[in-house]
């Protein structure tokens, strides 16, 4: 599994936004090359979108995921849709991939709630038929994991806890522990003009060549 960071670094309320549209579709493409993508993000205190949030990847396709997401800062050009007389048009925000590290399970089993449902989207001939896919929810926190690209419902419910699992351990260490200090470092390091990706408009799409 694969953890990124993404930040808006000290960037006005259009960087937040810009990170929101980044999740939606970050999501969007781990969805399409069948990967899982969980996210626990900051409380958006004034729906603009978060600060900061923090992307679980896990599939085939994570690292090439992760790579083309810290390939460089994000970068979206549009007009600013809460300042409309406002010139600037660029808004960055960061990416980065988190250290690797031992996920602890310490969350109690009777805080985590398993759903069931009809697997959906890419998967051929093996994609399953049944209600085999799995969710699972950390009922305190809301947050949730999901597992499909298993052949079986109780493989997805493992592999459903696992991600979980991995998010909230995520969570956790950045909320307590040293990790706190790369968020830090992180939000001071998002440099404009070092694009990798480039979006454009308020659908935020893929920027012309």
């Amino acid at each position: 599994m694969i953890r990124l960071l993404f930040t808006s670094g000290q960037g006005p309320a259009e960087c937040r936004i810009a990170l929101a549209n980044a999740l939606r579709r970050l999501t969007a493409e781990a969805d399409a090359a069948a990967c899982s993508c969980a996210i626990a993000q900051e409380h958006d205190s004034d729906g603009h979108g978060p600060g900061s949030a923090i992307a679980v990847l896990d599939g085939d396709a994570a690292r090439d995921l992760a790579r083309r997401w810290t390939s460089g800062s994000v970068q979206w050009v549009s007009k600013s849709p809460l300042r409309p007389r406002h010139t600037r048009k660029n808004w960055f925000i960061g990416v980065f991939e988190l250290p690797a590290g031992e996920v602890a399970a310490t969350h109690a089993a009777t805080d985590i709630r398993f759903d069931s449902f009809r697997a959906g989207g890419p998967g051929g001939q093996h994609q399953n038929k049944t209600e085999s896919a799995v969710r699972a929810v950390h009922v305190p926190t809301g947050l949730a994991a999901t597992a499909r690209d298993g052949r079986s419902q109780h493989r997805n419910k493992a592999l459903a806890l696992a991600r979980l699992h991995a998010l909230l351990d995520a969570r956790t260490r950045l909320a307590q522990h040293g990790e706190a200090r790369l968020i830090h470092a992180a939000h001071h390091s998002v440099v404009r003009g070092a694009t990798g990706l480039r979006f454009e408009g308020p659908d935020f799409k893929p920027a012309k060549p």
